[in-house]
């Protein structure tokens, strides 16, 4: 699939602000099967200095600095990209009976197999499982969450079974809301309240991997706005979206599971960054002086290119 993707986001100051600091996390960082074509970035006004690198984890950063007073901020990304099938789910299309027929076919890494890889695993790279591993700020480690999820981590349970069966739940048990939560929530509080939006379930699937020692990765992106001819729209659409990525073993590597949808990540999916959590990841976050309050408007467009 090919795909032209806008990222519109305007910020608002109720009086001027001066010296004006963000980080930018937009540009896509390369991913297997995905292919970034183009990209373009433009801010108004224009700062006074755009540092580009790459962040901590899987992450393009662009650092801005705005030294004059600005009562509004205009950002707009750009880009297009192709995006191929995961090859894990090329051959086979996800549904409950093709899911189940796939784990008894190929007979994946069980969960205790996983588990003792990703603890003698010394890779530290951004792709390596170590870095995934343990709690991160907006991922802490949660009881209530560990003993929940125990039901889908039996030791001799495949790994790909139980991240489906993990998903699956979360998708069953939780509800979308909008209004729930904010970017600051914690998974604890979406997941006594069993509310939330797309950063929660992630954050939740996240916290439950990680409990019983299996490599999970937050992942931001986006999905394609108009859903193909008969297929129902995926929710999340029209924003950036939310997934985890779990380490399924050498032999599967990172596996994308959206909860949101229920679903395996496809080439419906985007990928942009991966990170121990949303802030890692998070594409704007930033600092200004000055007392003002400020209000956000963000506005997405994933549009699929004939070719």
């Amino acid at each position: 699939m090919l795909y032209d993707i806008c990222h519109l986001t305007m910020m608002t100051y109720a009086s001027p602000v001066r010296l004006a600091r963000f980080n930018l996390r937009l540009r896509p960082a390369a991913w297997p099967g995905q292919v970034l074509d183009r990209f373009s970035l433009t801010i108004d006004p224009v700062p006074w200095s755009v540092q580009d690198e790459a962040g901590p984890f899987l992450v393009n950063r662009s650092r801005l600095t705005i030294r004059r007073p600005l009562s509004r901020l205009r950002i707009e990304s750009r880009f297009r990209v192709e995006v191929s099938e995961p090859s894990l789910i090329a051959a086979m299309y996800v549904g409950e009976t093709a899911g189940n027929a796939f784990d008894r076919a190929m007979g994946g890494p069980t969960v205790a197999h996983v588990r003792e890889r990703a603890a003698r695993n010394r890779d530290l790279t951004a792709m390596g499982p170590a870095s995934y591993l343990y709690p991160s700020p907006m991922a802490p480690s949660s009881t209530a969450i560990a003993a929940w999820s125990a039901q889908f981590f039996p030791t001799q349970q495949g790994a790909l079974a139980a991240g489906r069966a993990l998903m699956r739940a979360i998708y069953e048990e939780f509800t979308y809301d909008g209004t729930a939560t904010t970017t600051r929530t914690l998974p604890e509080e979406a997941f006594q309240a069993r509310h939330g939006v797309c950063q929660d379930f992630a954050h939740v699937m996240i916290v439950a991997a990680r409990a019983h020692g299996i490599p999970a990765a937050y992942v931001s992106g986006y999905l394609r706005t108009i859903p193909p001819p008969g297929q129902p729209r995926l929710v999340g659409a029209d924003a950036t979206h939310a997934w985890a990525n779990l380490w399924c073993g050498e032999e599967l590597g990172w596996v994308g599971f959206d909860p949101t949808n229920d679903m395996l990540v496809r080439s419906d999916h985007i990928f942009t960054a991966m990170g121990r959590d949303y802030a890692d990841v998070a594409p704007l976050d930033g600092v200004f002086h000055g007392g003002a309050g400020q209000t956000m408007a963000v506005s997405v467009d994933v549009a699929p290119v004939e070719v």
